[in-house]
């Protein structure tokens, strides 16, 4: 037999049993959709994280106050101590650093003549804009004074300008914060959210102001921007002999933007992965159902099975046209299920872009190749079974 013989046997068993091979194509489609599915949303939160974190830059270095060390037999001895201003000062100064921003983060409530309200307050260096690529709308950001001695000034994010002054004019005016009056400088541009929390709806303030605002001592982190000839280990390196240096000994943390990345990215990819292979888990019971049903098929397809033996038709050719029929089954089954998730996915895509999800051609084209492998595995059995059954004793069945 030719291979169109083949496949126009397999076509007309499959069409005279209507309803047997809707129920496994859909068995299989099922399956493929849930691992496309569950692969483009695991591999869109990846995608979606990472931009997220490399959205302020990618060569960063974040320093924080305290060290967790192990002694002994296991103990821990947290040591947390305070990252001053004047640290974050002295990193300046080292070859190949850009930028650095002292940040200390905290909430409170924000008064004008007219209205207030709560909101999140980022107390940050003079050259944090820049740092963090955001771009002032109207006015300017925080000017360069003497970080220890600045100025009561403040920028408003683009949502909370609005809400606190509508359209009015809000640079020159005066809000005040706890029982300190700061005077607005500036209004920032639209710039979204950062992990949940709403960048349009900050007010920027010096960061000893938000020291002696939140009554800290150490400032929450001071991250450091260099510059693109220098490694992250080799500028992690000489912050952490300055910071020693200082201190006189390792009482800080460094995290470089290059390892947290990776770290992140490798649990997101194993999430991925399991994601992936629970939607695979519904492939195996679409494989179990071509088993069970071709099993019960050869029994109930003997005459026809009798018939093409008895016309000269071998064991070996009868075994691949079962086969082929259950490999015909769950193709057709991962197309369908392709179709089912591609083309929903395109629409979410052109619709929604900010949407998590994402799908990859190579996780369709391996779900089709394992929809495949999975139909031919459970056709093997039943095919054998159907090519040994003598063509006398088969005939004669009812």
């Amino acid at each position: 037999m030719q291979l169109k013989d083949y496949l126009f046997w397999a076509f007309r068993a499959i069409y005279s049993h209507k309803l047997r091979s809707i129920l496994t194509i859909t068995g299989f489609a099922v399956g493929i959709s849930a691992v496309t599915l569950l692969s483009a949303l695991g591999e869109g939160m990846r995608v979606f994280i990472m931009q997220e974190f490399t959205q302020f830059g990618s060569r960063i270095v974040a320093i924080t106050p305290g060290k967790t060390e192990t002694f002994g037999l296991g103990g821990l001895l947290n040591t947390t101590r305070p990252l001053s201003l004047t640290d974050a000062i002295s990193l300046e100064s080292l070859n190949s650093v850009e930028y650095v921003v002292p940040v200390v983060f905290g909430t409170g409530q924000i008064k004008t003549p007219n209205r207030s309200r709560y909101t999140d307050i980022a107390a940050v260096g003079a050259k944090a804009n820049e740092a963090w690529q955001i771009k002032v709308a109207s006015g300017r950001f925080l000017p360069e004074d003497n970080p220890l001695q600045p100025r009561s000034y403040a920028v408003l994010g683009h949502k909370l300008k609005l809400e606190l002054f509508g359209n009015d004019q809000a640079l020159g005016e005066f809000i005040q914060i706890a029982n300190t009056r700061f005077r607005i400088i500036g209004v920032m541009e639209p710039k979204g959210e950062f992990l949940g929390t709403d960048l349009d709806d900050l007010i920027y303030i010096p960061a000893q102001k938000g020291l002696q605002l939140f009554n800290r001592e150490s400032l929450m982190e001071v991250d450091v921007f260099y510059q693109a000839n220098t490694s992250a280990e080799k500028i992690a390196s000489d912050i952490k002999q300055r910071l020693i240096e200082r201190h006189g000994i390792e009482d800080f943390t460094l995290i470089t933007q290059d390892a947290m990345l990776s770290s992140m990215d490798n649990i997101l990819s194993i999430i991925k992965l399991a994601a992936g292979g629970l939607g695979g888990i519904a492939l195996l019971v679409g494989g179990v159902g071509i088993l069970t049903i071709f099993s019960i098929t050869v029994t109930e397809r003997k005459q026809e099975i009798g018939l093409l033996r008895a016309i000269g038709f071998n064991a070996k050719i009868i075994q691949r046209m079962f086969l082929l029929e259950a490999l015909t089954l769950a193709i057709v089954g991962g197309i369908v299920g392709y179709s089912l998730i591609v083309v929903p996915t395109l629409i979410m895509q052109l619709f929604f872009p900010n949407f998590p999800i994402q799908a990859e051609w190579s996780v369709l084209l391996i779900a089709l190749l394992v929809s495949a492998g999975v139909g031919a595995v459970s056709g093997i059995k039943p095919a054998y079974d159907a090519s040994r059954l003598p063509p006398i004793e088969a005939l004669r069945d009812e």
